[in-house]
């Protein structure tokens, strides 16, 4: 047995599973516990000098995952998944898979899984993630799924296909690298791809049936989980799509899922909801529902909530929206010292005096109470009432600085639908140049961001506001610890411990054991970390034994990439962690499971196709 390793070492051993407790403590902000791990880090090598290599481990080495490539790159990643959901890119994409859930929900969820898992083995599933998150947020709305049983066995599902090629994930290219410079032949990029489909299938299914039970329903940090309901207006032109259709097919444009209380043709005139009832131009479909439901209701039948104002001309017309401008809906109460009250927007000329939209009304009694007919422009107004409208930012301020009406805080902005085929291409790119090897995928991803700047898919606010404190402390906390433990020589003094526990054993056993290390290790230190110290022992322990060093390799790649079982296992959890609400526990509960499945058919499947 190797002899125990100094103080320091001892003092970071200590530390790691303290810090483990720590983050699984769901009473405790996972960046309090990030913070506390930092500084308790910081603190001891301050007080306590440690040499390495002929000088001292500075404290402010431990403080560079703040400008660590790992956390840059997830930054910018947050930032351009904030791009797709600013200008609805992917909301076509997310309509279908919504429609594929809603109808057979276990063979949508299985698509999605190998799916993700495929692209990961050709692409970094970091930018993967970063893509289908906002498109498996809009689905599990729209499917009414919490997005806790979605997000994290897809996220684990690009961890498992990322082990199956060389170029899968950064850590096979840096455990290849390091095993040619040690002697051994250069892995193809399909050497190891046989048994990760083997075992994979195993992690899929794992992930498509048993994961989902065992994840609590979460909720992500949204802003308003019980949105109000308005009456609305839906207002037929002779461009809307459903102008023409009978009142059945006009149903079917939104699965039917919207529902029409009535439909006026004219002042006073009403028309029976009948099937086969004609949409006509002028019609006014009368509907009830949430504003995202009615917006979508809005982009489904071609219509408008607006309707016509000055000289029958309608908001496009007159440029009260353009697709330069940012659009956001909000809410505003009718107070008593209000000129609304007891008044009606037509009368009281709100649209003009504001430059804001009205689209929908929300009374102050129970919904259905009273039935409104005719435009919302006519309805009499009373305190407590609340009326949706549409505007820009800027107006929507000028507003509120007024003082005379009270505007509801959690303004909703509306995709940027004209700059969502920009920011798909801008994504696009980030990953091929990445994909390709032509730039690395933090250079790639920071040139993205720049360019969804440049090219208006998003704002300052909104990329400040994709960015996580939670995901920045704990991502520079992992760092710090893994420099502590590679440096003080205490991981090293695990694995070295481990040799001497196993060497007598059968050749299997230890593969075996040197695989369930390196996944404990990776998620507790950085993969990459993990992937420098197992490599060289992996080989001087097939050497020792007598066996070909290639399965041991294997062994290596395989267990670093089992990051399963913590939030910082891996950049992507961290991710998962943040949209998907999830507590440090449930990534213990879902993951876990999966690294004794993943662990224990490697560990079988290694041992028969190398003959061990």
């Amino acid at each position: 047995m190797p002899s125990l390793p100094d103080l320091h070492a001892i003092f970071v051993l200590l530390l790691t599973p303290v810090a483990l407790y720590l983050f699984t403590r769901d009473e405790l902000p996972l960046e309090s516990s990030g913070l506390i791990i930092l500084m308790s880090l910081i603190l001891f090598f301050q007080i306590f000098p440690y040499e390495v290599d002929g000088r001292n481990l500075e404290t402010a080495e431990l403080l560079m995952g703040f400008g660590h490539e790992a956390l840059i790159t997830i930054c910018a990643l947050m930032i351009i998944g904030k791009a797709l959901e600013t200008t609805g890119a992917l909301q076509p994409l997310a309509l279908y898979l919504s429609k594929a859930w809603i109808s057979t929900p276990k063979l949508a969820s299985l698509v999605t899984l190998v799916s993700a898992a495929i692209l990961s083995a050709f692409l970094n599933n970091t930018p993967i993630v970063v893509l289908l998150l906002p498109m498996l947020i809009s689905v599990a709305a729209r499917s009414k799924i919490p997005p806790s049983d979605i997000l994290m066995p897809v996220g684990f599902a690009t961890l498992l296909g990322g082990m199956a090629t060389t170029i899968g994930t950064s850590t096979n290219l840096l455990v290849v690298a390091i095993a040619a410079e040690m002697g051994l032949r250069q892995f193809s990029m399909f050497d190891f791809a046989l048994p990760v489909v083997l075992v994979g299938v195993f992690g899929l299914l794992y992930l498509w049936l048993i994961a989902p039970k065992l994840l609590p329903a979460r909720t992500p940090p949204l802003s308003d989980t019980s949105p109000r309901v308005f009456n609305a207006m839906l207002h037929i032109s002779e461009e809307s799509a459903c102008c023409g259709m009978t009142f059945s097919e006009c149903l079917a444009l939104t699965d039917n899922e919207i529902h029409v209380d009535h439909i006026e043709r004219s002042e006073g005139l009403m028309v029976a909801k009948l099937p086969s009832v004609t949409i006509l131009p002028g019609d006014r479909l009368a509907v009830r529902d949430t504003p995202d439901r009615l917006k979508a209701f809005e982009e489904a039948l071609g219509a408008n909530l607006h309707g016509q104002h000055q000289a029958g001309a309608t908001a496009e017309e007159e440029g009260w929206i353009t697709e330069e401008e940012e659009q956001q809906l909000a809410e505003i109460v009718v107070t008593r010292e209000s000129l609304l009250h007891r008044a009606s927007l037509g009368t009281t000329r709100f649209a003009l005096r504001t430059g804001l939209l009205p689209l929908a009304l929300h009374r102050a009694r129970e919904p259905g109470s009273e039935e409104i007919r005719g435009n919302i422009d006519s309805v009499r107004l009373r305190a407590g009432d609340v009326v949706l409208v549409q505007g820009t930012p800027f107006r929507l301020g000028r507003l509120k600085r007024t003082g005379s009406t009270l505007v509801l805080d959690g303004t909703t902005n509306l995709p940027r639908k004209n700059q969502a085929n920009r920011s798909l291409i801008i994504i696009a790119l980030v990953v091929l140049v990445a994909a390709l090897g032509l730039l690395p995928i933090s250079v790639s991803a920071l040139i993205g961001v720049g360019f969804m700047l440049a090219t208006r898919c998003l704002n300052w606010t909104d990329a400040a506001g994709a960015l996580s404190t939670q995901v920045i402390i704990v991502v520079v906390a992992s760092l710090a610890l893994g420099l502590a433990l590679t440096e003080t020589g205490g991981a090293l003094y695990v694995a070295r411990v481990l040799t001497a526990a196993v060497q007598d054993f059968p050749v299997p056993i230890v593969l075996s054991a040197l695989m369930l290390v390196m996944a404990i290790l990776t998620n507790t230190v950085s993969n990459s970390a993990a992937a420098i110290i197992g490599t060289p022992i992996a080989i001087e322990m097939a050497l020792q034994l007598g066996t070909p060093p290639e399965p041991f390799v294997l062994a290596v790649i395989f267990g670093v990439n089992m990051s399963y079982a913590t939030p910082f296992g891996y950049q992507t959890n961290l991710l998962l962690l943040s949209a998907g609400g999830y507590k440090f526990s449930d990534f213990m509960r879902a993951g876990i499971p999966l690294v004794l499945i993943m662990w224990i058919g490697f560990s079988i499947v290694l041992s028969l196709l190398y003959d061990l």
